[in-house]
């Protein structure tokens, strides 16, 4: 560990703090370039941008430049350390961005007194940008956070650690399912965790078919059930009548637990509690909610994911948040909406199905895949996440009416280079 510590910090450090920069797209080598830059040519662009505000997406970078803003209460499994300190997961975040969809990154660290405080500043600075992905926000302040600048921006505004978390679970989640045999509508899921990415997750697999009442959600307290007198509104939606009041009592019969929450609180007890073919999500970074090895140990029919890159089936979201994004923003969609959520699970379930490409195999050393019990969710060096993903989006855009835009004539894409004819 202490040689990740150090590694870790050399590569933020060195040769040049940070990870990102700002890079110039048009020549500045002669006068006649300077002066079309800057003054006096600038005010050409400036004058029908007036005349025009969509010409901003002609005449500026807007168009493919996102803000991934944090207030620095929830970072990754760290908890609340300030914006200050968030700044070298949104400065990643941004990494990811550029590196798998070609997106344009300003990571924005906003020191705010209050949530409203929080709204009014990226509101304001909202007219720079084509999307907003939020990011390490803590709930229940999320939600509201979110609600308020998607009815207030005409622009994308995306909590990636609610929806993007939702995405990949779900197009996981349901390939799971296909293989042990068993249907959404009457799955018994236990979710342990119930802040954003739960809640996200459980909202999620609802509009895709689940039934609410099979879902039971457990917080710090046990299970949420309608008799609680102690619950917010957003977990309120999941308390149903229910003599369930324990983990072991979810976990009785369940056919599939999702973990949002901390390491080892899924027990080998429980564990076998499961129905056959069980489904374990055990999310929580970097320890899982129960080690896949115990899992596997326990149960030889189970069907096991986890956060990490390491085991097989890992719950990535960079194989949603780049190309959901290059998809809204191609289209100039003004939100993403549950429509294209459901687009980019089937795009990214149905990519799991096909045949592995040889360079795939070859990134992770491995000499076979295929859509199995350790092949659910496609890799994150897989080329064509954003052909399926960014293409199915940017087309449930159009088909649900919040796309300014048609089409784009260099779909589908095959790469980051095709965003800009490279």
């Amino acid at each position: 560990m202490s040689d990740l510590k150090t590694a870790a910090l050399q590569y933020h450090a060195e040769p040049r703090p940070g990870k990102l920069s700002v890079e110039l797209t048009k020549p500045t080598a002669t006068a006649r370039d300077l002066a079309l830059a800057y003054s006096p040519g600038v005010a050409e662009p400036v004058r029908e941008i007036a005349r025009d505000a969509d010409l901003a997406f002609k005449y500026t970078g807007k168009g493919n430049l996102v803000a991934v803003v944090s207030d620095g209460t929830a970072i990754l499994g760290l908890g609340d350390l300030g914006p200050l300190a968030s700044k070298p997961v949104m400065e990643g975040k941004g990494v990811l961005f550029k590196r798998f969809a070609g997106v344009d990154v300003f990571d924005i660290e906003v020191d705010a007194e209050s949530p409203q405080a929080f709204i009014d500043t990226v509101k304001r600075i909202s007219i720079t940008f084509g999307g907003i992905n939020l990011e390490d926000i803590k709930a229940p302040e999320c939600f509201e956070i979110e609600r308020l600048l998607i009815e207030q921006c005409d622009i994308p505004v995306f909590h990636d650690d609610q929806h993007g978390t939702a995405i990949v679970t779900a197009a996981g989640l349901l390939n799971a399912l296909e293989i042990a045999g068993k249907n959404l509508e009457n799955a018994k899921i236990v979710c342990l965790g119930a802040g954003a990415a739960a809640t996200a997750c459980m909202k999620l697999l609802v509009s895709m078919g689940a039934n609410v009442e099979n879902i039971y959600m457990v917080d710090r307290k046990g299970v949420i059930h309608a008799g609680r007198d102690d619950l917010n509104q957003y977990k309120a939606v999941f308390a149903h009548e229910t003599d369930k009041r324990t983990l072991a009592d979810a976990c009785d019969g369940a056919d599939v637990f999702v973990g949002v929450s901390g390491p080892d609180l899924l027990s080998a007890d429980n564990l076998k509690r499961m129905a056959p073919n069980p489904i374990v999500f055990a999310c929580a970074n970097p320890d899982p909610e129960i080690k896949p090895e115990l899992a596997h140990a326990t149960r030889s029919d189970v069907i096991m994911a986890t956060g990490r890159s390491d085991y097989p089936n890992q719950v990535n979201n960079v194989l949603g948040f780049p190309f959901i994004f290059r998809g809204a923003l191609d289209v100039r969609a003004t939100r993403i909406n549950e429509e294209m959520k459901i687009a980019a699970v089937e795009a990214l379930r149905s990519l799991a199905k096909e045949p592995v490409p040889k360079e795939v195999l070859a990134a992770y050393n491995l000499e076979s895949l295929e859509f199995g019990r350790e092949y659910i969710i496609p890799k994150p060096l897989d080329s064509r996440l954003i052909t399926y993903i960014s293409d199915a989006v940017a087309k449930a855009a159009i088909e649900s009416g919040v796309a300014k835009l048609g089409y784009p004539a260099h779909y589908p894409l095959k790469s980051v280079d095709d965003v800009f004819g490279n």
